[in-house]
C-alpha cells in the first residue's frame, strides 16, 4: 500500500481544496456541542479544513490534524483569510494522537477513519476516546459504498484498495 500522505498530498496538490462544504450534520452538530457547553473539540483527518473553519465560525476552540502537509498548508491559508484561528497538527492520525488523555468536549472525523487497515481503524478509535472527555461527543462518518473507483483490490476482508479513480491507492474499509 501506498503512503497515506502521499496520496492526500497529491489530491491537495491537484485539486485544492477538497471537501469545501461541511457535511451536512456539522453546523447541526456544533450548535448542540454549544448549547452543553463544550468548548474544545477535535478533527481528525481535518484536510483542507472545511470543518475546522465552519467550527470555528459557531465559536468553538477547534484542533485539527491530518497526514497531509498540503491540505494543512491550505487550512492554515484559509483561516486568517476568514478572520479565524485552529490549533493544527500535521501527522499520521493512526499512530496516536498527540494530545492529552480527556482534553476534547468532541472528537469528529469525517470520512476519513476507513482509509486504514482494521486493526489500524480499532487503534485510532481507542485513541479518539483516550482524547474524550467523560460525556463526551464522537461523531464518525464513514462512506456507504464503494464507489471511489470502477476496478478493487481486496486486502483484507472488508479492505478494498481503489485501482483507478480519485483515491487510487488509498484503502477503504
Amino acid at each position: 500500500m501506498q503512503n497515506e500522505a502521499t496520496i492526500w498530498d497529491a489530491i491537495f496538490a491537484r485539486e485544492g481544496i477538497v471537501f469545501s462544504h461541511p457535511h451536512e450534520d456539522v453546523l447541526h452538530l456544533a450548535d448542540m456541542l454549544l448549547q452543553h457547553g463544550a468548548v474544545r473539540v477535535l478533527d481528525v483527518g481535518c484536510g483542507s479544513g472545511g470543518h475546522v473553519l465552519s467550527l470555528c465560525q459557531r465559536g468553538l476552540t477547534v484542533y485539527g490534524i491530518d497526514s497531509a502537509p498540503t491540505g494543512i498548508a491550505l487550512t492554515q491559508q484559509r483561516l486568517p483569510e476568514a478572520g479565524l484561528s485552529a490549533h493544527l497538527s500535521q501527522g499520521n492520525i493512526f499512530e496516536g494522537l498527540p494530545f492529552a488523555d480527556t482534553c476534547f468536549d468532541a472528537v469528529l472525523s469525517i470520512q476519513v477513519i476507513h482509509h486504514a487497515l482494521l486493526a489500524q481503524i480499532h487503534g485510532l478509535a481507542e485513541e479518539m476516546l483516550r482524547v474524550l472527555k467523560s460525556h463526551g461527543l464522537i461523531f464518525v462518518t464513514v462512506p456507504q459504498l464503494r464507489n471511489q473507483g470502477t476496478h478493487f483490490q481486496q486486502v483484507e476482508p472488508g479492505k478494498y484498495i481503489p485501482l483507478d479513480g480519485r483515491e487510487v491507492g488509498l484503502p477503504h474499509h
